[in-house]
């Protein structure tokens, strides 16, 4: 852990129990994360990839310490220690009303533009909510504040008054991201941001959210299926899969020189937009995703590894590094 670091997530795990029979007993444990470690530098995106249902949501909403609204049952283990100049908060361990003087600090952007935003509330409102509840602005502040928003991030001033009805998919991402950045925080956890627009609205976005990184010195955490996208942004690359962390380092090493067989496997899939290079092997992996429910033991991708050995299933692999700051959670490919 470096001193620029602003979180440090140790031993992460979020189990969900599940109910069932008369008595709502508890019958099985579905593990979304399982014991995961990563970092985030000020000033750094760290870029989060895996097949759906392996957990990146649920990271991020950890992070955030929103799962509890979520499911008040779930069960959160390790830590998320936040570096707020010389305090050191672990997000895990905090309660509702412990976490909110420290809400202001880490916000969210989510990944349906169309359900995030109060539609019975207008813009102004909802950029200046989180206003009224973690600074002590005036009422003509916040709207000074409101207009220099939109402004930043793409929409005319005037548009405030506006509900969110009455603007596009991209156009209403843009006020999630005001939204986010009006407390000035240190971390924006970016939930898939861009899935639900289109490709050529996909890409303003995206150079959106860079320019402000650069402009209001934020961390992100940038969740996401498009791996292009994910290289294009990040400054490291995290792979997950069923819940472990798979690989973690700088992103062109990650996404150009990926050693773990699944990370090889998922890039193997990315379209490429070179005609010469059409030519490329294309890694299929047999086999269905098991479920959380039952995950198999040790190794969790050795059912679909093309490189699993009998050891495999005998205990978890340690998640050790490899080469300078790239981590891998294979024995098999040192």
């Amino acid at each position: 852990m470096s001193k620029n670091t602003l979180v440090d997530v140790k031993n992460l795990s979020v189990h969900f129990p599940v109910h069932g029979g008369v008595f709502s007993k508890r019958v099985a444990t579905v593990k979304a994360v399982d014991g995961i470690n990563f970092s985030i530098d000020r000033k750094q995106i760290v870029g989060m990839v895996g097949e759906s249902g392996c957990g990146k949501t649920t990271v991020g909403r950890a992070m955030i310490n929103i799962l509890r609204h979520v499911a008040p049952d779930v069960e959160i283990g390790g830590s998320i220690e936040y570096h707020f100049g010389d305090e050191i908060v672990d997000f895990a361990s905090l309660s509702s009303s412990e976490v909110r003087k420290y809400r202001s600090r880490v916000q969210m952007i989510f990944q349906d533009p169309y359900a995030s935003l109060n539609p019975r509330m207008t813009v102004a409102q909802i950029i200046s909510e989180p206003l009224q509840l973690h600074t002590d602005m005036t009422n003509k502040e916040q709207a000074e504040r409101v207009g220099w928003l939109l402004d930043k991030v793409g929409l005319q001033p005037e548009q405030a008054r506006r509900y969110p009805h009455e603007f596009s998919g991209g156009q209403r991402q843009r006020v999630g991201i005001a939204r986010a950045l009006a407390t000035n925080p240190d971390l924006i956890i970016c939930d898939e941001p861009v899935s639900a627009l289109d490709v050529s609205i996909q890409a303003q976005v995206i150079n959106l959210m860079m320019d402000l990184q650069d402009e209001f010195d934020v961390s992100y955490l940038f969740i996401a299926h498009d791996l292009s996208v994910v290289e294009h942004i990040s400054d490291k690359i995290a792979v997950m899969y069923l819940g472990d962390m798979a690989e973690y380092g700088n992103a062109q090493d990650v996404y150009h020189q990926p050693r773990h067989p699944y990370s090889k496997a998922l890039l193997s899939a990315v379209p490429l937009p070179d005609p010469s290079r059409k030519n490329r092997k294309r890694i299929v992996l047999e086999g269905d995703v098991p479920t959380p429910l039952n995950k198999p033991s040790g190794c969790a991708f050795r059912t679909r590894c093309p490189i699993a050995q009998p050891a495999c299933a005998e205990s978890k692999p340690e998640f050790k590094e490899q080469a300078k700051d790239h981590f891998v959670a294979c024995p098999l490919v040192e």
